[in-house]
């Protein structure tokens, strides 16, 4: 039988089939391929720091070939600055592809929502592929989308909480509501959290902590393909409703047939 979850998606004019994103972060570099391997993601995110222009521990040499890299703006604190930052990435070839980062917030790490829809405008207009990482806001969400955001990326949870999705009404109403593909990313801790996001709609989640911090992070990887598979396939399959109990092989018909006069 043909996996129902064998249906594309589509970023930047890309088509793509696994709807599961891997980080590449908190990794030993040799270990990198393995962990990529195991998941099988389309698209692999990587920061730009670990991208050496002069061929050194460069991340490139360690990731497996044929997949899409997804840069990121980390360390940008303004719109110009996720724009220096996903031009360079262009240079070092990474692509035209861009996870928007702009973190202001030293403590939790949360994205400032409104200097990031700043970065969407500007590498929109730059010719960057723009997914921007927020905190859930349909209202600023949908900005982004008017702004050309080719998706929106809200996290479930602060990054790398490993708390699950602690977001999900606002998430919610965003798969609702927006046009563009929904991507949850930062915060997912299991697997299980992972295909409740693709049971609620969601186009595809990013984790990164949740595998790197696994005791065998391969086996992790491995884990949470299963799972986004599975929580694709029942979102397309249609969820029952929520009821009250009912009975699933009701039996009132047999029970109330008439004894038998010989007992």
């Amino acid at each position: 039988m043909t996996p129902v979850t064998w249906d594309p998606f589509f970023l930047g004019g890309r088509q793509f089939h696994s709807r599961l994103i891997l980080g590449s972060g908190k990794y030993p570099l040799p270990q990198i391929r393995e962990v990529v391997e195991a998941g099988s993601p389309d698209i692999v995110t990587l920061a730009l720091r670990r991208v050496n222009a002069l061929g050194q521990a460069n991340i490139l040499d360690y990731l497996p070939e044929g997949k899409t890299w997804l840069p990121n703006t980390s360390g940008a604190q303004t719109a110009q600055e996720a724009l220096t930052l996903a031009r360079l990435a262009r240079e070092l070839g990474c692509g035209d592809f861009i996870k928007i980062e702009v973190i202001v917030d030293a403590k939790y790490l949360l994205p400032d929502n409104e200097r990031t829809l700043e970065a969407v405008k500007l590498l929109v207009a730059d010719g960057f592929v723009a997914l921007p990482y927020m905190t859930p806001d349909l209202v600023i969400a949908r900005k982004m989308e008017q702004a050309g955001a080719a998706a929106i990326m809200p996290l479930g949870a602060p990054i790398g909480s490993n708390k699950g999705l602690t977001t999900r009404e606002l998430i919610r109403l965003m798969i609702a509501e927006l046009k563009v593909p929904v991507i949850v990313d930062a915060g997912l801790g299991r697997p299980s959290q992972a295909c409740e996001a693709l049971e609620m709609g969601a186009c595809a989640v990013m984790v990164n902590t949740a595998v790197a911090t696994a005791e065998n992070p391969p086996a992790m990887a491995r884990a949470f393909a299963l799972a986004v598979r599975a929580g694709r396939e029942a979102y397309l399959a249609g969820l029952g409703p929520v009821s009250e109990a009912t009975a699933s092989s009701p039996l009132t018909g047999f029970l109330k047939s008439e004894p038998d006069p010989t007992l």
